[in-house]
């Protein structure tokens, strides 16, 4: 079977998923694309080199030795950023059977580096040698000979479409890996829709030019998807896109995506986006992303603290660090990093979390100093939740977080919460833990309720300190009373301090102790005339382990002021007083507006009606006071459901008697 001129989309990508066909008892499913996506890279390489390629190799000749780097040169030559030095292609390697494994190798040594090293990525070099010791790379490789993919003959558009379905397709292969690089279209396609639904009118005029982001690419699906909805916008339009990718793999199916699209390959580069960032400096239009969920950081733990520590704000992670368990903020930060300065036309960004980044972490903890940070600087959007079981690997909720420092007017101070979790269809096969989706016409809608900006059932509009609380520690004094129990022996003798004493200085304590097993003392000199004296090395232990905290014990005090019982400690969270709360760098961590009368105030009310009514004696220890945020996004969406009347269930419980009773009946007759 033969495809070269002529053929429709879905007749080429099915000629060369048929070539799984060949690979079926020697690779796994989820194997085949390990074979299939680096040969297609290749092919569409040599039919796009094709053309130039002997101007090239003239070229090349004509160089050899008098230039140390010929790249540029030979860039020139071929017409595309890359090109290729050997002298054979694709028909000459089916010409030779007996050596295609070595002529192969050849070939994909005459790569530029550029291309040589998407190759290298996808470790292409174990399949030949796992090919060809099966007996199957000749018959791959002739397979692909067959097929046409000229630039004449294959558009870049076209054969970036055929690349995605390929892709698409063997994720869905592979479900138990497939979220871990592959983000379903329809979650993509909302994601870029709110990251422009701002922009429409900027992004219509001609000729615009725009630069994206992905720090987490992937396959390269967001960034794909991105400029495909700019393009439909705006045809005179172009999205310059950027990424970077920590897999090897994924690196190589997103750098070969740019390359057979006729786009800047260079643009997404290799790496750990926090330990190795690779646009150090660089600001972009747009940022999107979905990073891992809950993925821990702890190997670029010591790169991270440093960065942190040495840099602050003038860094990427100055406004905290998460849990080690989930770095999901860390990505946030460092695209909110990469935004460019609202005097410079500002950015916006859109990323899809879990629901951890909404809640996770106390006041005054990383996570809580990160959206405090966010929220105070007034970038935080929107958030919309969406439907469970959308992604491949994961049956959980999650969230679009929509963050921009160039907020229009009536968007100022404020945060809009969608609520979309129901917004979906059921799919007639599930894909691994991928159940549901969302329909076009659902996007639309979640679209439009994001851009209506208009309260109702599924949208709520609060100001940006409804999200924050003071978190205040209310004391009670110290009361105490002394008393001797059945215990009070044996709990000394597991101290430390026990075993200082000699063995008859032991037998002389336990028997005293125990003989007043019951002994209670209003007072401490009480206690001490009847306890008598004690050796120094256990005393201390002793008073800590016979004074009982009491309500109507003595009161302690220390300089006039009473001493705080720990056993009442407790802690409340007081909501922020109205006003746009505004973020101070030297404040981290902190509560910098205790001095500030109108938040003082709120706690002292807070204090009169919910908490001295009850215990007039407590105070609040104002220096333990923490500002914290977290965005509890189903409680405002919560609707209370009254359970139903008693007679009505009772009635129910009857008449499901009765039927019973009726079917017996029938059984007995």
């Amino acid at each position: 079977m033969t495809l070269t001129n002529g053929g429709s989309f879905t007749d080429k990508v099915n000629f060369i998923w048929s070539v799984a066909d060949l690979l079926r008892g020697t690779y796994k499913q989820s194997e085949y694309g390990r074979v299939i996506l680096p040969l297609v890279v290749i092919r569409r390489l040599d039919c796009v080199l094709e053309d130039t390629k002997p101007a090239v190799l003239a070229r090349a000749e004509q160089l050899a030795g008098r230039i140390d780097n010929p790249n540029d040169a030979l860039c020139a030559a071929s017409g595309h950023e890359f090109y290729n030095l050997a002298p054979i292609d694709f028909a000459k390697l089916t010409a030779d059977p007996e050596h295609v494994a070595d002529n192969l190798r050849a070939y994909i040594g005459g790569f530029s580096p550029s291309a040589r090293e998407v190759v290298d990525k996808f470790r292409f070099e174990e399949q030949i040698k796992r090919l060809d010791e099966a007996g199957l790379l000749y018959l791959v490789v002739s397979r692909f000979a067959d097929i046409d993919l000229h630039p004449e003959v294959v558009g870049n558009t076209e054969m970036g479409y055929i690349y995605e379905e390929l892709i698409r397709r063997f994720s869905e292969q592979s479900n138990e890996t497939a979220g871990e690089h592959f983000t379903p279209r329809e979650v993509i396609r909302l994601m870029v829709n709110l990251l422009f639904a701002e922009d429409d009118a900027l992004l219509r005029d001609a000729g615009v030019v725009k630069t994206l982001l992905d720090p987490a690419c992937g396959t390269g699906g967001m960034l794909a998807v991105a400029a495909e909805h700019l393009t439909a916008m705006n045809p005179k339009a172009h999205l310059e896109v950027f990424g970077q990718e920590l897999n090897d793999e994924s690196f190589a199916i997103c750098r070969s995506d740019m390359m057979l699209k006729g786009q800047s390959s260079t643009n997404i580069v290799s790496g750990n986006s926090f330990s190795a960032d690779g646009f150090v400096g660089r600001t972009f239009d747009y940022l999107l992303a979905n990073p891992p969920f809950g993925v821990e950081w702890k190997n670029v733990e010591t790169a991270v603290k440093a960065e942190a520590k040495s840099l602050g704000f003038a860094g990427r992670f100055g406004a905290g660090l998460p849990r080690i368990n989930d770095g999901s903020l860390l990505f946030l930060q460092h695209m909110i990093s990469k935004m460019r300065p609202p005097e410079q036309g500002g950015s916006r960004l859109a990323i899809v979390f879990n629901g951890s980044p909404l809640f996770t972490g106390a006041a005054g903890s990383g996570e809580s100093e990160i959206r405090r940070w966010i929220v105070e600087n007034d970038w935080l959007d929107a958030i919309v939740a969406l439907p469970d079981q959308l992604f491949y690997n994961t049956g959980i909720s999650t969230y679009i977080w929509v963050v921009t420092n160039r907020k229009r007017a009536d968007r100022r101070g404020l945060v809009q919460l969608v609520d979309a979790r129901d917004l979906f269809v059921r799919m007639r096969k599930s894909l691994g833990d991928k159940r549901k989706e969302i329909s076009s016409e659902q996007i639309d809608e979640i679209t439009n309720l994001y851009g209506d900006f208009t309260e109702n059932d599924r949208v709520k509009i609060l100001p940006n300190e409804s999200f924050g609380v003071q978190r205040i520690t209310v004391e009670r004094p110290l009361r105490l009373r002394w008393a001797i129990t059945d215990l009070t022996s044996a709990e000394l003798a597991a101290t430390k301090a026990w075993a200082k004493l000699t063995a008859p200085e032991q037998l002389e304590l336990t028997e005293r102790l125990d003989a007043m097993a019951g002994t209670a003392a209003a007072s401490e000199k009480e206690m001490a005339d009847a306890l008598g004296p004690l050796p120094p090395a256990i005393a201390a232990e002793v008073w800590k382990h016979i004074a009982v905290s009491h309500p109507d014990g003595v009161l302690q005090t220390k300089k006039g002021q009473p001493l705080p019982d720990a056993n009442l400690r407790e802690q409340e969270s007081v909501p922020l007083p109205p006003g746009t709360p505004t973020w101070d760098e030297a404040d981290v961590g902190a509560a910098k507006r205790l001095a500030d009368a109108d938040h003082r105030a709120a706690v002292d009310a807070y204090v009169a009606e919910e908490v001295l009514p009850w215990v007039p004696d407590a105070w609040v220890d104002h220096s333990k006071t923490r500002i914290g945020y977290e965005i509890p996004l189903t409680r405002h969406f919560y609707t209370y459901t009254p359970p139903r009347p008693v007679a009505e269930i009772d009635a129910e419980i009857k008449a499901l008697e009765a039927e019973i009773r009726a079917l017996l009946d029938e059984v007995t007759e």
